[in-house]
């Protein structure tokens, strides 16, 4: 978990959030990454269409690259009412604060499960990481 952290975080933002919208692929920029009791974790706002698409198809992936080398995790996604998970995500990205509030209706946390992140680089270098 640590390196995928690290190496998400070495990119610099955002890294790309791919989900399903009804057959059509969606990719998205995201900003925060986390880790919260074990799992690669992310938060976003319930009124969002990136809410509903992982709702109706937890199937997902994220990508990040620094250039010649990149990591892709695909899995599958759930989601905790945790307020622990919550701040946990403020207190990793403390902007966020400007945005939501743990009890404000909106906030939520999703994480992968199941999942796999691959490493890889230009010179065709990989490396397999279950989560």
């Amino acid at each position: 978990m640590k390196e995928i952290l690290d190496f998400i975080a070495g990119c610099g933002n955002p890294f790309f959030l791919a989900t399903d919208e009804g057959g059509q692929p969606r990719v998205r920029p995201m900003g925060v990454a986390f880790e919260y009791k074990g799992h690669l974790s992310f938060c976003t706002n319930n009124k969002k269409k990136v809410f509903a698409q992982l709702k109706a198809n937890p199937k997902a992936e994220i990508c990040a690259s620094d250039g010649d080398k990149w990591v892709r995790v695909t899995g599958t996604v759930g989601f905790t009412p945790d307020r622990e998970a919550k701040e946990k995500a403020l207190e990793a990205a403390p902007m966020l604060k400007n945005i939501y509030k743990v009890d404000d209706g909106i906030f939520e946390i999703f994480y992968f499960e199941n999942a796999v992140a691959v490493f890889e680089d230009m010179k065709g270098n990989k490396k397999e990481v279950k989560l």
